[in-house]
């Protein structure tokens, strides 16, 4: 099973274990068949790469830029952010050389391209800009994926 994830970056500290510990859960029982796909932004990216390791899952990373990573990922993200890639089976990284919203938008599309379900870690509130949360939950309706929201009681956005 192919599972892919959008959500929010902005998770405050306590938000972190809840949804880290929801997500295992949701994961647990997908086998060693189980594969997710995640740009491993900071927030419920990373979160959901780590939740596939650990249930024994293969990871696949989309990067949207070639300049991602020195472009975009802070200081206190960069070594999460570099022991997923290390982690990772596959790593493709889009044909963009700047990180811009074209190039979100090309990873999102790369990553649903490729998945058999959407996890997403949302509020439910509408997209602040294109590309966000909410626009990629509706892509994946669309395309008639598999959908599952979480967002545990107490979670809040930073």
């Amino acid at each position: 099973m192919r599972i892919g994830v959008t959500g929010h970056m902005n998770l405050t500290a306590a938000t972190v274990s809840l949804v880290a510990e929801a997500l295992r859960v949701h994961l647990a029982d997908k086998g060693q068949d189980l594969t997710g796909v995640s740009c491993i932004a900071r927030g419920a990216d990373s979160l959901f790469a780590v939740a596939v390791l650990t249930a024994g899952g293969d990871l696949e990373v989309v990067i949207p830029s070639r300049d991602y990573g020195r472009a975009k990922v802070k200081p206190d993200h960069a070594e999460q952010f570099d022991t997923l890639i290390g982690a990772a089976k596959k790593v493709r990284t889009m044909d963009f050389d700047n990180a811009s919203r074209e190039a979100y938008e090309a990873a999102n599309a790369a990553m649903l391209d490729s998945i058999d379900e959407l996890v997403a870690v949302w509020d439910g509130s509408g997209a602040a800009g294109i590309g966000g949360t909410a626009d990629v939950v509706e892509a994946a309706r669309a395309r008639n994926l598999a959908l599952t929201v979480i967002w545990p009681e107490g979670a809040a956005r930073g």
